[in-house]
């Protein structure tokens, strides 16, 4: 018998949420969804040393002030590792727009602009790019921007349904529902430990699954930050699924029969529902878990985004002084 990872395939395009190159090597996804967190991690490998130096190199050689060139150089190494990924995958690539953009508009648009414009340099077409941005209001609206200038956009940090319907709306290419993030908020308000039929998160996405299908909404739905591989079992048959490494080589090993969760034909019927600004804000003021998760999840990456930055800022110091003393 084919293993769930192969039965899981047959009916969700599997997505691998990781920069390990030789994890993508062997577990082979079509596509690959990175954040500030994974390019940290994956310039932490030798597999980017070299670009790492060829940023660094870059970076030394462009004019205007300090920070502006550490700022370049950390965005230079996001497309690096983009750039490498889109090399071992058929599909598409998530690079994510600075966290600390997460409320600036014009900003968020400009940013995803240079993305693209960074990734065409270097031989890769925006067709296999998808730009990252935080679901708040402002992420929103910049990415309908982008998606009117033919730039497909993956809404990242959703955690209600709210969030999915002011994305359908406007014309988002593709949201990342979080399904562990929202169960870990309620282990711990609740205190109960939950099964993956009763799992807060499993159930945030197929109510948002159910929303698009049954609306006739073209946006993908990709379920992503598994805890277990219950949860994933549990979404089989979304659109798409972002996994880690670790659980995509659990779900290699694993037999038996994977049963389809969720398909179009069996969406339940929900009515559309009409969002302005303000519908949006006062929904998202009404649950503590989406406001709470939201936020924490953007100082996330913006801390490792900062993280990245101080790397850049003392390599790039460490080679003028050694410049300097020829």
């Amino acid at each position: 018998m084919a293993s769930k990872l192969d039965q899981l395939r047959d009916m969700t395009t599997v997505v691998a949420d990781t920069g390990d190159i030789e994890a993508v090597r062997d577990l082979k996804p079509v596509d690959c969804t990175t954040n500030p967190t994974i390019v940290l991690k994956a310039l932490g490998t030798p597999s980017f040393a070299d670009a790492i130096d060829e940023a660094l190199s870059w970076g030394a050689e462009q004019g205007g002030t300090g920070e502006k060139v550490v700022n370049a150089v950390a965005d230079r190494l996001a497309v690096s590792v983009g750039t490498a990924l889109a090399g071992l995958v058929p599909g598409r690539v998530s690079t994510e727009v600075d966290a600390d953009l997460s409320f600036d508009v014009e900003a968020s648009v400009n940013r995803g602009r240079r993305i693209i414009a960074d990734y065409e340099e270097r031989g890769v077409g925006r067709e296999r790019i998808l730009i990252k941005l935080a679901s708040t209001w402002e992420g929103i609206r910049a990415a309908e921007i982008l998606q009117k200038e033919g730039i497909d956009c993956n809404l990242t940090l959703i955690f209600n349904k709210t969030q999915a319907i002011a994305c359908a709306d406007a014309g988002a290419f593709l949201i990342s529902p979080f399904v562990g993030r929202i169960m870990d908020w309620y282990a711990k308000s609740t205190g109960k430990t939950y099964t993956a039929e009763t799992d807060p998160g499993v159930l945030s996405v197929r109510s948002i699954y159910d929303y698009y299908k049954s609306n006739g909404i073209k946006t993908v739905v990709m379920g992503a930050s598994f805890r277990n591989v219950g949860e994933i079992e549990a979404l089989a048959g979304c659109d798409r699924l972002t996994i880690s490494p670790a659980l995509l080589k659990e779900l290699s090993e694993a037999e038996g029969t994977l049963e389809r969760k969720l398909s179009p034909e069996t969406a339940q019927k929900v009515e559309p529902i009409k969002l302005d600004e303000k519908s949006f804000r006062w929904a998202m003021n009404q649950d503590a878990m989406a406001t709470e998760k939201l936020s924490e999840g953007i100082r996330s990456f913006a801390k490792d985004l900062e993280e990245l930055r101080t790397i850049v800022r003392g390599r790039l110091e460490s080679a003028r002084t050694a410049q300097a003393a020829q």
